[in-house]
């Protein structure tokens, strides 16, 4: 089957960081299902795996953490898919990844694809629907009933790919005053239209621009964006007993200690944990989704596609991987079709 694949970890400027290979198909066993893949779309996981580094593949890694497609094989201990099922997933991180046209996942990770959307579209929500849902419902306790309607969210890197679903759950479910950055018109438009009511410059003081709308601090923050850069100005503006819960591993120690006057908590989230350690819940993804799916076909919650680069090769791979590594996306990147 063709994929796209690294023996080394070159800077994306080299053709060899991304080329393409021809691999053996996979064989469906336990919980799995082959997925024939018609959709991916890329993250910044898959550049930071990708990122340059001396070590070297015997056999050729293959990358990609968000997929859609139609099931053409399942294992014997499959009980929640069945053979033409399509299907949405974003996969496991200890896993060869779903840059190929044909893909093994866990039926546990994945979900019915969304009725209402293409492939191309379902692909782009995954990673970050489980990424977003978890931060805010399961790291920050936030109620996805409403429950904290009229609390207020700060969501630093509003206009990417977690923060573009982040807002849509923070506003349509939870009901909170959601406080987006962005530093661009286009980017600030973007989080408007997908439903904040207030957005900042993170390259600004953002302490002052919340003061400036009336916000002296805000009950919680999904940091999607340079935990170490933002941090001064999270514990700055996290209210007293608030909670932080981000995505982005810190480079530094972190000065946690100005957060203990406030007795405020700085949460991890971490999407592929479950998959990873095959915790008990691991389910609840596949739960995650199939929710996702049925709020964007009620219209509920919108696709966040920001640029479709066209098929699944390695020239288009590089492409996402560069546009990505230069931190000026809008919403998620996807390709289609081998």
């Amino acid at each position: 089957m063709k994929a796209i694949g690294l023996t080394r970890y070159l800077p994306i400027s080299d053709p060899d960081s991304l080329v393409d290979i021809e691999i053996e198909t996979p064989a469906a066993s336990g919980r799995d299902l082959l997925v024939k893949v018609e959709a991916i779309a890329v993250n910044p996981v898959d550049a930071k795996v990708r990122a340059p580094k001396p070590q070297v593949e015997a056999n050729p890694r293959v990358l990609g953490w968000d997929a859609a497609g139609t099931v053409v094989a399942v294992g014997p201990d499959v009980t929640l898919f069945k053979v033409g099922d399509p299907v949405y997933y974003a996969g496991s991180i200890t896993r060869p990844g779903a840059n190929a046209e044909y893909h093994l996942v866990d039926e546990r990770i994945a979900g019915h694809k969304p009725a209402s959307l293409d492939f191309a579209q379902a692909a782009a929500l995954p990673l970050t629907a489980i990424t977003a849902w978890e931060a805010l419902f399961d790291r920050l306790g936030v109620s996805p009933k409403g429950d904290d309607a009229g609390k207020s969210v700060l969501i630093i890197g509003g206009a990417g790919g977690v923060g573009s679903i982040g807002i849509q759950l923070a506003k349509t479910l939870a009901g909170l005053t959601v406080i987006a950055t962005a530093a661009r018109p286009a980017s600030q438009a973007w989080c408007k239209r997908l439903g904040a009511d207030h957005t900042v410059d993170h390259r600004g003081d953002m302490a002052a621009q919340l003061k400036a709308l009336g916000f002296a601090q805000v009950d919680y923050i999904l940091c999607f964006n340079d935990t170490d850069g933002h941090f001064p100005a999270m514990a700055e503006l996290v209210a007293p007993q608030g909670k932080i819960c981000t995505i982005v591993e810190n480079a530094a120690p972190l000065p946690v200690e100005r957060l203990k006057s406030k007795s405020a908590a700085l949460i991890w989230e971490f999407m592929f944990t479950r998959a990873m350690f095959g915790t008990p819940d691991m389910i609840a993804q596949h739960r995650l989704l199939n929710e996702v799916a049925r709020l964007v076909d009620a219209g509920r919650l919108q696709a966040t596609v920001g640029e479709h680069l066209g098929t699944i090769n390695a020239a288009n791979l590089r492409r996402a991987h560069a546009m990505l590594e230069g931190g000026q996306t809008i919403g998620k990147l996807v390709l289609e079709g081998f």
